[in-house]
């Protein structure tokens, strides 16, 4: 595989597959930029070497062609900003005109293609598209880890059509950050996983289970393990047909003498909403009335403590319903639990999406190792699964 700091790009066009999927609000102000920041750094080396830039991304789920809130004209600012030189949008992806834009760029330039997504032979892999879009570069560059576990024209496909694909800088951190946590941890490793369901992260916690020594379980997701064990869960989430599966991987974690945590308090409610009319009850004895909406504090020091011992930590999951303020106590708590073992030398990654989210919402970014921008790429990563996009640049 070559490497974005292998590479002179001078002279070249590079045409990047980025992750601009950002959210927006209803006025189209992007509101986490976090994306963006991280395409920066290969955006900039390959300009420094006397190249110019071609950008392309997704952006969110059209249900088919053009729709005015997927569009990536909405982050056109945000990267000149960022890049400090003018950006320029072209509208449509595979236009005649727009491929002709591309090939008179000069060095140092940058354009953002409109969203691929908008075009259904993307996610089909289809390779007439993604010969089209090659047209726009000379050399290929894939700085998009999150998107890396789709099999798209963009990612997997358009390889074919260049003599050099290179990994971008971003793309490089995910893959070596997360290698790391599973070849090389220092122990003790304590993976915490959260969330709601059991379902997304059966495969990752199964494996897992070779090699932490501690595995916390909490969020939503702790209900189908109690549940399965007798314990009374109330109107709490629960995956029934994952009750066996949560025994199964229980069994295990004896087997080979791992310990598993879950929670020993829960903070309820009778309802879905952000309320303060709440109490603490025992995790397997909660009312028939009431539902499990975060940890409590007997838990949150349970598991504050084991993260205080751990050298290696993956956190993947919020705790509890940290959006709501009145349940977001654990997440907090924990996130806390984690900054401070990383101070002290512990090294932490914090998975994509929910984890994510609430590490810069609760300002814990620069007190963590690294934050993957992954999301379901790093959970497919880390299940030991193949990823399309990776895969495409070895093979290249």
């Amino acid at each position: 595989m070559y490497y974005t700091q292998q590479i002179s790009f001078s002279k070249e066009r590079a045409l990047i597959r980025v992750d601009f999927n950002v959210p927006l609000d209803s006025n189209f102000n992007i509101t986490d930029d976090t994306r963006i920041r991280s395409a920066i750094p290969t955006i900039q080396k390959i300009r420094n070497d006397g190249g110019s830039v071609v950008l392309m991304s997704h952006l969110g789920r059209p249900k088919g062609g053009y729709e005015e809130r997927y569009s990536l004209k909405h982050v056109v600012n945000r990267v000149s900003e960022y890049l400090r030189t003018p950006v320029r949008f072209i509208s449509n992806c595979i236009s005649e005109k727009g491929i002709e834009e591309s090939q008179k760029m000069k060095a140092g330039e940058v354009v953002i293609l409109e969203n691929l997504r908008f075009h259904s032979e993307e996610k089909k892999g289809d390779r007439a598209f993604a010969a089209k879009l090659a047209q726009h570069g000379t050399i290929y560059v894939n700085d998009a880890f999150g998107s890396a576990h789709r099999g798209h024209a963009s990612i997997a496909t358009i390889t074919q059509f260049f003599n050099m694909c290179v990994c971008g800088l971003l793309m490089e951190k995910e893959i070596k950050n997360a290698s790391r946590i599973l070849e090389s941890a220092q122990r003790p490793f304590v993976a915490i996983m959260g969330g709601a369901k059991v379902s997304d992260k059966i495969m990752l916690m199964d494996r897992l289970l070779d090699v932490v020594d501690s595995l916390i379980i909490g969020g939503g997701m702790a209900y189908t393990f109690i549940k399965a064990q007798g314990g009374s869960i109330g109107k709490s989430i629960v995956e029934s047909d994952k009750m066996q599966t949560s025994l199964t991987l229980w069994e295990k974690a004896k087997r080979l003498n791992k310990n598993i945590l879950l929670p020993c308090d829960v903070v309820v409610a009778s309802e879905f909403v952000d309320t303060p009319q709440k109490q603490t009850v025992a995790y397997n004895a909660i009312p028939d009335d009431m539902m499990g909406m975060d940890i409590g504090q007997e838990t949150t020091k349970q598991f504050s403590q084991e993260i205080s011992k751990a050298k290696t930590i993956l956190w993947n999951g919020p705790m509890g319903v940290f959006e709501f303020s009145n349940f977001a106590s654990g997440t907090t708590a924990i996130a806390s639990s984690v900054a401070q073992a990383t101070q002290k030398g512990a090294f932490s990654l914090i998975g994509g999406g929910d984890s994510a989210a609430a590490i810069r919402h609760l300002g814990f970014e620069k007190q963590v190792s690294y934050i993957s921008t992954g999301g379901g790429a790093l959970l497919e990563y880390m299940e030991g699964k193949i990823l399309p996009g990776v895969t495409a640049l070895e093979q290249n």
